[in-house]
């Protein structure tokens, strides 16, 4: 794809990633929080001033995407540069159970997996075993498998996969839950210890990632800081002095979501302005993104979570990094989740091993605007039903400003031009076949190469 970002080559690329001195990574992952939920992306009725700054310090990506429109398979794309489709994990987890037809649906969903096995290498034990990093994860994982009995011998089991044991020396709050069952001390969440009833959870997040990075404030390790938010997951709560800040501006419909939201961006400005302090920020590499697009509304975009559409899968997406991006340049170069590992690794100087596929690509060029990326498309597979049920199951590419999705139920073809109509409503599959066929042809590679595993029809 052309690279579409300015043409002004950043001058001080020669403080880059390839200096002496290893960068330190900071990795901030929200929760549900939709492409249009940010006021940086154009949504002027939400207050996120901390974001805001981020964006205008460092590159903002318009066209940045989740690997899934659910949090399960994005979260395991973020650790290992792999597809979804490539690791079986395409849905949300448990997820449905495999074979599940919903009523009124002729297909049940592929086989999956609901967890991160343990052979899994993710990017945090490349950095700590092969480059010296501290590692750290505070917040949601989602990537373990839940506790239950082995059908066998009745023994009950916990969870066992959690990040201590996929290269992070602290975990806090990291588990198999896909959401809190409350905001609100006590949060009843595995691995985060009791402390103030009362306490909100972002504030809390906040507080040990801070800790996390005045234990490092002298330099000599590198780190890696993976602050993956529960925000703004369900159940949508939030202080009240936000909530009612939001009931009197009356901008939105729901002033809880609004205040969530808020308290979110709170809280991670409280992380970057801990950087700030403790003298970390010039070499601290920061990016932000959303796992999946938002439960309720996305703006212009269609659909939610769950759906293939601009509304499930395309997400905000910042990287702030002194010396080497350019303070508020801009990118509609489509990314990707599975890119993170692979620039990462460029980064911390880490080769590709041999026989360990990467599917992104790193986005080094696009960061310091010294070149264009190899690919020309990206790609998405979903053939699961979402949490919904609501869905269709399906894959998709998008090419330049082409998006192709193909539905597995009747292999119907949707083909929209994302530059003129980036609601997608108005499918060119019947007026332009010659291009709905050859990006078919190369989504249905991509699949086979993948391993795809599909949904199967119903007896």
């Amino acid at each position: 794809m052309k690279n579409k970002t300015s043409c002004f080559l950043f001058t001080l690329f020669a403080a880059s990633a390839f200096a002496a001195e290893k960068p330190n990574f900071l990795i901030i992952m929200a929760d549900d929080l939709g492409w249009f939920d940010t006021a940086f992306n154009g949504n002027e009725a939400l207050i996120t001033p901390h974001l805001d700054h981020l964006a205008r310090e460092g590159m903002l990506f318009t066209d940045g995407y989740a690997a899934s429109p659910v949090c399960t398979p994005t979260r395991a794309a973020m650790m290992t540069g792999q597809s979804p489709a490539r690791l079986a994990i395409t849905n949300h987890a448990p997820g449905h159970k495999d074979g599940m037809v919903p009523e009124g649906k002729k297909f049940a969903g592929a086989e999956k997996l609901t967890y991160l096995p343990l052979k899994a290498e993710t990017i945090a034990e490349r950095l700590k075993n092969e480059a010296g990093y501290a590692t750290g994860f505070v917040g949601k994982w989602h990537l373990s498998h839940r506790p239950g009995k082995d059908e066998s011998t009745g023994e009950r089991f916990e969870p066992a996969l959690r990040p201590e044991f996929q290269g992070f020396d602290l975990n806090v709050g990291g588990c198999d839950r896909g959401g809190p069952p409350s905001y609100f001390e006590p949060y009843k969440i595995p691995a985060l210890e009791p402390r103030k009833e009362g306490e909100y959870l972002p504030e809390r997040l906040a507080d040990e990632c801070i800790e996390f990075l005045e234990k490092h404030r002298d330099g000599k390790q590198p780190f890696f800081l993976s602050f993956w938010n529960y925000s703004v997951h369900y159940p949508i709560q939030a202080p009240d002095d936000l909530i009612e800040k939001h009931k009197k501006i009356g901008k939105v419909e729901n002033p809880a979501y609004a205040a969530m939201i808020e308290g979110m961006d709170r809280s991670i400005g409280r992380v970057l302005a801990a950087l700030d302090e403790l003298g970390l920020r010039e070499n601290t590499f920061v990016l932000f993104k959303s796992d999946n697009g938002s439960l309720f509304g996305n703006g212009p975009l269609r659909a939610n979570k769950g759906h293939l559409y601009e509304g499930g899968i395309r997400v905000p997406w910042l990287v702030r990094w002194p010396g080497n991006v350019e303070p508020g340049s801009r990118s509609d170069e489509p990314v990707i989740s599975t890119d993170v590992v692979p620039t990462l690794m460029e980064i911390a100087g880490l080769p590709a091993k041999p026989g360990v596929p990467l599917d992104g690509e790193s986005l080094v060029p696009i960061l310091t605007q010294s070149g264009d990326l190899k690919r020309d498309a990206i790609f998405f597979h979903y053939p699961n039903y979402a949490f919904h049920k609501r869905n269709r199951l399906g894959a998709a590419i998008r090419e330049g400003d082409f998006k192709l999705i193909r539905w597995f139920e009747d292999d119907a073809l949707e083909l929209y031009n994302l530059d003129l109509d980036l609601g997608e409503r108005t499918n060119l599959a019947r007026t332009q076949p010659k291009r709905a066929a050859a990006l078919r042809e190369k989504l249905d590679a991509w699949l086979e190469e993948n391993g795809a595993k599909l949904p199967t029809a119903s007896e």
